[in-house]
């Protein structure tokens, strides 16, 4: 089994940086060197002004060995979500590839994944209510039509907090709403980065989703090209030991299922 994609990279790596051949051709050089043959660009929408759907052509001609990937993460920000979603739907026909997520709470000027701050949203709270608040707001991204796949689904364990209650509980009408919606779930090695040092999602969510037949990505959330397909030893024995034998890839939003 050897895991030969990367569907959530972020080349602007968290500030603007317009899309050109050398903010880019590294990350596909990477790409060749770890034998990674499909990968996508998947910077946070509040950074759209940097996408260059002509950069990212001018790529694909020069490295016709690799499938590269036009995408974008759509997220929940307060603030700039709308003029993302207005973006997404106005450049979707030129997009492959749109990821879902959730980064904010009840803080709108803090992403809750921020580490180690984003923890002290946590404190004091009923970490079953987080959880299931949070789930609400992964069904809204997951409803609005504009996503193709959810990135990192239990990102709210992050900080290693867990719920008391079920997790089939707390996450079951969130994988029944992407079941009925046809879209995917990542399968991301960034937890094991992060202090709750696990895969996302958890091991229990991934066979719930398995029972729903819902198809999986591969990802490691790279915010540097050195960190495509980082930990993907790791979650190959994952993906083996759950008898997952193949993963999605998207052209223009059409999914294609490969064996492993």
């Amino acid at each position: 089994m050897f895991l030969f994609s990367d569907y959530h990279t972020h080349p602007q790596a968290h500030r603007l940086q317009p899309y050109s051949a050398e903010l880019l051709q590294p990350w596909v050089d990477s790409a060749r060197v770890k034998g990674l043959r499909d990968i996508a660009f998947t910077d946070h929408d509040r950074y759209h002004a940097g996408v260059d759907f002509d950069a990212i052509t001018r790529l694909r001609e020069a490295n016709p060995d690799v499938q590269i990937r036009a995408g974008i993460e759509l997220d929940n920000d307060p603030e700039t979500g709308a003029a993302g979603r207005a973006w997404v739907e106005k450049y979707w026909d030129r997009l492959d590839f749109v990821l879902g997520s959730v980064h904010y709470l009840d803080r709108p000027e803090q992403m809750f994944d921020s580490v180690p701050a984003g923890a002290a949203q946590f404190e004091g709270k009923l970490i079953d209510a987080i959880y299931a608040d949070y789930f609400r707001r992964v069904r809204e991204v997951a409803a609005s039509g504009l996503v193709d796949c959810l990135s990192h689904l239990d990102l709210v364990k992050i900080h290693g907090h867990r719920p008391d209650a079920s997790i089939a509980i707390l996450v079951g009408e969130t994988l029944d709403l992407i079941q009925a919606r046809g879209l995917a779930i990542e399968l991301s090695t960034a937890g094991w980065r992060k202090p709750v040092n696990e895969q996302y999602p958890a091991v229990e969510i991934v066979r719930l989703a398995q029972a729903r037949g819902i198809p999986f990505t591969v990802a490691s959330d790279a915010h540097s090209h050195a960190q495509l397909g980082e930990n993907y030893p790791k979650l190959t024995a994952v993906l083996a030991s759950l008898g997952i034998t193949e993963v999605a890839t998207y052209s223009r939003h059409a999914r294609q299922l490969h064996s492993l």
